[in-house]
């Protein structure tokens, strides 16, 4: 088990209540798991764009969209080197997904993702970014 170390912090009622019902709704054990998480995030949120982490990328498209399906496989075969996997989904006979898992400097995954949502087509997308183990 890991080394903790215990803290006391001051925090007004309302902001305390909508930690305990944040803690509900996102299923936490107790307060202090939620704190390690929020603060886990908000380091992820604040690394410097040349720190190395991992993302994930989901992309939503229109699958008529003429050539868009081949510029989105083009795209992420000239960023091999920080795209490692992509899954294609057929959700319904017009809309596709697409998973991308990502690696690399946070800048380079935040600008490749950018470019992939920037696309003619492409109807929704998120970039998620997580701290990538040492």
């Amino acid at each position: 088990m890991a080394d903790y170390e215990r803290i006391s912090i001051t925090i007004e009622p309302e902001l305390l209540q909508a930690l305990d019902a944040h803690i509900v709704a996102a299923g936490h054990g107790n307060r202090s798991e939620a704190l390690r998480d929020l603060i886990r995030a908000r380091l992820v949120a604040d690394s410097p764009p040349d720190a190395m982490v991992a993302g994930s990328l989901t992309v939503v498209f229109d699958h008529n969209q003429r050539a868009l399906t081949d510029r989105l496989t083009e795209t992420a075969h000239d960023h091999g080197h920080i795209v490692l996997s992509t899954m294609h989904v057929h959700l319904d006979h017009d809309t596709c997904m697409e998973l991308s898992a990502l690696k690399g400097r946070r800048a380079m995954l935040e600008h490749y993702a950018s470019h992939v949502l920037g696309m003619k087509g492409v109807l929704h997308g998120q970039l998620v970014i997580t701290r990538r183990p040492a």
